[in-house]
């Protein structure tokens, strides 16, 4: 997906909305403000699902020490129908106190799984809203950015693959890392952390693929050489070209597919 761009090289709006080209060829307009809604929504959702998680599980330590809850059960029901006088018997005393002790552990059983199947559930349903989420900030900042748009020659998805996990959320803001694990900050704005665009930029020119990955810069490196025949088209061993990451794969595949390359056995 990228930005459309008109002749003069402007973005293209509808209703006051930049238009982005998808891989289809259909055209849609991105609305900045529903995206931010959806994603407050998200987040307000997960905190719901971790603070019922914490709930149950602070209920259940009720329980603890508990294990046969249908023995525990009975035992409660037997102690609500004996009478005064059949204390006095102490081996009727000890089979109430031996029908207690299974009543109890059953009933902390059935607590237990109980607990554990809502704390799944629970879990499940947050780690699905935290990858929606990721998606959701992640993912659309590689296709909503103007930089990758108009400097980048691989396709988002791909450039996603190669550095999505360079970025993570933290307290609901895209936090960006370099290569060895040191939060990345702004030159622009030294006490703050580089917005996408400009992390993504830092990222890319430390990348040593990084003229297969920026329009325009293809270089004829990575096994790549001018044809001696005349025609100006490069010319890659596909023995080289197979060994070579995916990212620059794609970018010579590009040109490749523009006449600019031949790859030849």
């Amino acid at each position: 997906m990228k930005l459309k761009l008109d002749d003069a090289g402007h973005a293209v709006l509808s209703d006051g909305k930049p238009v982005y080209i998808h891989d289809d060829g259909k055209e849609a307009a991105f609305d900045a403000p529903e995206t931010v809604a959806s994603i407050r929504r998200l987040n307000a959702e997960a905190k719901s699902h971790r603070e019922r998680a914490e709930a149950a599980e602070a209920s259940l330590k009720a329980f603890d020490g508990i294990t046969d809850v249908e023995a525990a059960r009975k035992a409660l029901e037997t102690v609500q129908n004996i009478k005064d006088g059949d204390l006095i018997s102490a081996g009727k005393a000890e089979e109430i106190k031996i029908g207690a002790k299974i009543a109890a552990e059953e009933t902390v059983a059935a607590a237990q799984k109980a607990f554990a199947d809502q704390l799944a559930a629970v879990t499940g349903e947050r780690d699905k809203l935290q990858g929606d989420l990721y998606a959701e900030k992640v993912g659309g900042a590689f296709a909503r950015s103007k930089f990758v748009a108009e400097k980048v020659a691989v396709p988002p998805p791909m450039l996603e693959k190669t550095f999505g996990s360079n970025f993570k959320i933290e307290d609901g803001k895209l936090v960006p890392y370099d290569a060895n694990g040191g939060k990345i900050y702004s030159r622009i704005r030294p006490t703050e952390f580089a917005d996408f665009d400009e992390a993504i930029e830092i990222l890319i020119n430390a990348d040593p693929y990084r003229d297969h990955i920026l329009a325009g810069r293809t270089s004829a490196g990575g096994g790549a050489h001018q044809s001696s025949g005349g025609s100006g088209k490069r010319e890659v061993r596909r023995a080289d070209f197979t060994k070579l990451p995916a990212a620059e794969q794609a970018a010579l595949g590009r040109d490749a597919a523009a006449g600019k390359l031949v790859i030849v056995d």
